[in-house]
């Protein structure tokens, strides 16, 4: 199975001095790669029948640092859209939220943003 990695350029300049200019002295080349590894990872909580309503917003205070306001309005996500991005940010980050949030009996897992 052949694997492809796709790499999204968003800026490319190039300037040359001159029009007689050796490109391996006089070439500047500026260049933004926005790849899959380094693509943000997002902390997904998903709706399940056990949890009350009012225990998930708690967990989102207590385990995440939400305040009331901001962890109601996630819990009334989770709970009308099935799931929710509560968090997000570098891969090790993530799996630390993703397992406290487990730990507390929250249906949660992670994946790449993109």
């Amino acid at each position: 199975m052949k694997v492809r990695k796709f790499v999204k350029l968003e800026a490319m300049y190039v300037q040359l001095s001159s029009p007689m200019a050796s490109p391996e002295l006089d070439e500047a080349v500026e260049v933004s790669a926005q790849s899959e590894e380094n693509l943000p990872w997002m902390c997904i909580v998903w709706d399940d029948p056990v949890n009350l309503m009012s225990y998930v917003a708690y967990v989102f205070q207590t385990v995440l640092g939400y305040d009331k306001k901001r962890a109601n309005e996630l819990m009334m996500q989770v709970h009308t859209e099935g799931k929710a991005a509560v968090s997000s940010g570098e891969r090790d980050k993530v799996e630390a939220d993703v397992k406290k949030l487990q730990v507390a009996g929250l249906w949660a897992t992670m994946q790449q943003a993109g």
